[in-house]
């Protein structure tokens, strides 16, 4: 295929995934060529954003391990995380959704919020650079679902030409010190129905919390997207990815004392938006 042949391929594929979305309908498989990069897959998610066109409140930033991810040149990838999935934690759980018949899982993870946009046209940053954008960390779980149930098993171009596989965000409560970054030291883990799904550190991630962002600040530099004021950082799945389906109910223990939870129920279709159910209580 030629480039304006691969484009066209992108935007049908950015088509179907976003159909499936709003439909909450499982995709049986792949809709299309699977790309043949990070870039290809990064041009579907441009496609599907432009389509899409729901306000965007943050990113999540995902691992892609060895020997992936010296085959692909990135060890870490990149979606979106749409505004009206954005949910503050609460004193009981709240409800958050995965695609019945598709992919679902939770993530334990370290919240960044930006204070201030990084410099347009930026596309390198260093460790520091990267914390003086940042004004907030939170406790949080991310909710990884699309439509293809197969989509973590096909590779991180796959991944990240829906969206990340991203499908929410619950955010905890902050961290009060956060600028000593000693909680990336906090042993974290995560229960599915009352039973450890996963534990582990932030510390064990390259370059912790931070190197998410500064990775992030880079790829959108590069791509050409602004970063905004309040958008999250989703930093990394500190305990791994754990399946959910809905009836499940979801807690991440941070050093032992600090929890959030969500239940999960099914998504549904919706007319004006993608498959996640509308909560009506974004970050704002």
């Amino acid at each position: 295929m030629n480039d304006r042949d691969h484009d066209d391929e992108a935007q049908r594929i950015a088509d179907a995934f976003v159909a499936a979305r709003r439909e909450a309908r499982p995709l049986s498989s792949y809709p299309g060529a699977l790309p043949r990069s990070l870039d290809e897959a990064y041009r579907v998610q441009d496609h599907a954003l432009a389509v899409d066109a729901g306000a965007v409140g943050g990113w999540k930033v995902g691992r892609i391990m060895l020997p992936t991810s010296e085959t692909v040149g990135s060890d870490r990838l990149a979606g979106p995380i749409f505004a009206d999935s954005i949910i503050h934690a609460g004193k009981k759980p709240v409800p958050m959704t995965v695609f019945e018949g598709g992919f679902g899982a939770a993530e334990a993870e370290f919240l960044l919020r930006v204070g201030a946009p990084p410099p347009a046209g930026q596309t390198e940053f260093s460790l520091d650079e990267a914390a003086a954008l940042i004004d907030a960390v939170h406790l949080g779980i991310e909710i990884a679902s699309s439509p293809l149930a197969t989509i973590n098993d096909l590779g991180p171009a796959v991944t990240i030409s829906d969206f990340g596989n991203n499908n929410g965000l619950v955010i905890g409560e902050p961290i009060p010190d956060w600028r000593s970054f000693a909680f990336a030291d906090w042993p974290v883990s995560l229960l599915v129905d009352g039973i450890e799904a996963g534990s582990g550190r932030a510390s064990a991630m390259p370059d912790g919390p931070l190197g998410a962002a500064r990775f992030l600040f880079a790829l959108l530099g590069r791509r050409g997207i602004a970063v905004e004021r309040g958008q999250w950082i989703s930093s990394g799945a500190v305990t791994g990815v754990h399946p959910i389906a809905p009836g499940a109910f979801v807690e991440a223990v941070f050093d032992g004392t600090h929890r959030v939870s969500c239940a999960i129920e099914a998504a549904t279709a919706k007319e004006d938006g993608r498959g996640a159910v509308k909560h009506g209580r974004n970050t704002g």
